[in-house]
């Protein structure tokens, strides 16, 4: 375009694609005003009137509105400051539609019914203070009150969904929310931490004050080799790992490996074996970002068959 010339609405619709509907909507709104009139009193508009044209129809199709379009060219605001500030609405805008598919997902998967698709979106809406605060809760029924240091516990058990997070993230904290809503499972985890609390106790009394393994570890370690050899709980096989593990765990609380100790390690790996435990920890991993857990009931699971069948 020629800096001297002065082009009709027609012409100028023509040069920047816009409609001469659009041109003559942002004319008599006076965000474009015309620059001048021809003598028959049709509108003609310059360069410059054409560089804003264009720059509105730029801000607009990034869904700025109108009032702030005008506060730019008036120069009111910034370039800089509108961009950045839609920036941050863009980025809200997203989290929420992220969330909202997210549900939308886990509906279809799982057939869910409108109650639990209702209470789903409510708990993907929750604010950053709204989930600290239910996890705070959950931490507070499993963890508080006990007499004992469990802070590094509860930062580890603490699921920390990301301002940007995957679709599966939104997911795991979905279902993990679900859990920590639960006042029996936080009843559970408490009644896990407590029998932890006391054979460690135990531990303190015959070893000194230093944490050792608990039941749930020594199980892990003497049985994976069991399941990795296709072992049989039930199998004569068995025998030898109940025996090693029965062992260990009379060693740490300081009592003999008799009847009463053997129950006693049935009811916590019972008790630890709980499938809403394993499903915390691993949905934690996934909010969290962090490598998958191995799962710890295959190994659970067949002691506890093993140590049952030979419990007298």
């Amino acid at each position: 375009m020629d800096g001297d010339t002065l082009y009709s609405i027609g012409e100028l619709a023509r040069r920047t694609g816009l409609t001469v509907k659009a041109i003559r909507f942002y004319s008599d709104c006076g965000i474009v005003p015309p620059t001048g009139r021809s003598p028959a009193g049709h509108r003609l508009y310059d360069i410059d009137a054409a560089a804003r044209l264009e720059l509105v129809r730029t801000l607009r199709d990034l869904g700025i509105d109108l009032p702030t379009i005008r506060k730019v060219l008036d120069r009111e605001l910034s370039l800089a400051q509108v961009a950045a500030a839609h920036a941050e609405a863009l980025a809200t805008q997203i989290r929420v539609l992220r969330l909202r598919r997210a549900v939308a997902t886990a509906v279809a998967r799982r057939g869910s019914t409108p109650e639990e698709m209702d209470l789903m979106h409510r708990l993907a809406r929750l604010s950053e203070d709204e989930r600290r605060r239910l996890i705070d809760g959950f931490l507070d029924a499993a963890f508080g009150g006990l007499d004992a240091d469990l802070t590094g516990i509860r930062r580890t058990m603490t699921p920390e969904l990301p301002d940007d997070p995957e679709d599966e993230q939104v997911e795991a904290w979905i279902e993990l929310a679900g859990l920590a809503r639960d006042p029996e499972f936080g009843a559970l985890m408490r009644r896990v931490t407590e029998q932890h609390l006391a054979d460690q106790h135990g531990a303190d009394h015959v070893r000194g004050d230093v944490p050792r393994p608990g039941a749930v570890a020594m199980v892990r370690d003497h049985v994976a080799p069991a399941l990795a050899a296709d072992v049989d709980s039930a199998s004569p096989q068995a025998e030898a790992v109940v025996a090693a593990v029965a062992a260990r765990y009379a060693d740490l609380v300081g009592h003999p490996d008799d009847s009463a100790l053997r129950h006693r390690l049935l009811t916590l790996l019972e008790t630890a074996n709980d499938p809403r435990r394993e499903s915390y920890l691993r949905l934690l991993a996934v909010v969290n970002g962090w490598p998958p857990l191995d799962p710890l009931a295959p190994a659970l699971t067949w002691f506890v068959q093993a140590l049952r069948a030979r419990a007298s």
